[in-house]
C-alpha cells in the first residue's frame, strides 16, 4: 500500500509537470487502487499445452454472430440502459458499456436444456428472441453482444459446461474492473465476494461471465478446463463496421 501511495504522488508530480493530469485524475487512479486491493481474487492459470480440442469448434464460432444487427442493437439498448450516469464514464467506457451487456444479459437468462440426446447451438440473434437456453446459448449470445461493440471474448469448455470470459488485459486493467465492479457498478452483488479471472499464456487476464454470476468475475462452477475457444474477428468480418 506505501508503494502504491508512493507511486501515484511521483505519478502526479510528473504528470502535473507535463500537463497529462489533473489532481482529480490522480485521486480517482488512487481510489481504484486502494480499492482492488482491497477485493479478493481467486487467480488460475491455463496452461496451453494440456488443453484439448475444443468441441464443434466450427458450429460454435459460426453462432458467435457478432456482425449481426440486431445482436448490435441489443448491446447499444443495454450500453444506453445501464450505467450511464457512472463517475468517469468517459474514462472506464470500454469496461462500464462491457458490464452493462452483461447485466442486461444475465438479468433476463431463463436456462432451458437442449433436446434430450441433442446438442443445439443457438446463434446470438436467435437467443435474443427469449433469452432461454442452456450454457453454451448463454455463452454465444454474451460473446456476440460484447464483441459487437468492440470487446475481446473467447469460451470455456469443461466437458458439461461452455461459459464466456471477456478479455480485460493487464494487473491495473483488472484494478480498474474490480474497482468498477466493487464500487461502481454492482457494489450489493460483489460485496464480500471474490473476483475470479484466468491468466493466459502471455500473462493477459480473462474475467468470468458465466449465467451462474450475479457479477462479473463471479465464481466458477469448480470444473477443470479442458479447451478454449479464442474469438477472433475474421477480416472478412470488419466490413461491418466501416
Amino acid at each position: 500500500m506505501i508503494y502504491s501511495i508512493i507511486t501515484y504522488i511521483l505519478i502526479f508530480i510528473i504528470a502535473t509537470i507535463e500537463g497529462n493530469y489533473n489532481l482529480f485524475q490522480v485521486i480517482n487512479a488512487y481510489k481504484v487502487i486502494f480499492f482492488s486491493e482491497q477485493m479478493q481474487k481467486e487467480e488460475a492459470v491455463l496452461e496451453q499445452k494440456t488443453l484439448k480440442p475444443f468441441p464443434n469448434k466450427d458450429l460454435v464460432y459460426e453462432s458467435v454472430d457478432f456482425i449481426n444487427p440486431k445482436v448490435r442493437n441489443f448491446a447499444l439498448y443495454a450500453v444506453n440502459k445501464h450505467f450511464t450516469k457512472t463517475p468517469n464514464y468517459a474514462i472506464n467506457r470500454k469496461f462500464i458499456q462491457y458490464f452493462a451487456v452483461f447485466k442486461e444479459i444475465n438479468k433476463r437468462w431463463n436456462y432451458v436444456n437442449d433436446p434430450k440426446g441433442q446438442e443445439y447451438f443457438a446463434s446470438g440473434s436467435e437467443s435474443l428472441l427469449y433469452f432461454s437456453g442452456d450454457c453454451d446459448d448463454h455463452a454465444i449470445l454474451m460473446c456476440a453482444a460484447i464483441k459487437s461493440i468492440g470487446g475481446s471474448m473467447r469460451l470455456i469448455h469443461t466437458g458439461r459446461h461452455m461459459y464466456p470470459e471477456l478479455l480485460i488485459g493487464n494487473d491495473k486493467d483488472l484494478e480498474t474492473a474490480i474497482y468498477l465492479i466493487n464500487k461502481e457498478l454492482f457494489p450489493e452483488e460483489s460485496k464480500n465476494k471474490t473476483i475470479y479471472f484466468h491468466r493466459d499464456e502471455k500473462g493477459k487476464i480473462w474475467l468470468n461471465l458465466d449465467y451462474t454470476a450475479r457479477y462479473p468475475g463471479g465464481p466458477f462452477l469448480g470444473e477443470e478446463v479442458l479447451s478454449v475457444l479464442n474469438l477472433q474477428e475474421p477480416t472478412n468480418q470488419s466490413a461491418f463496421f466501416q
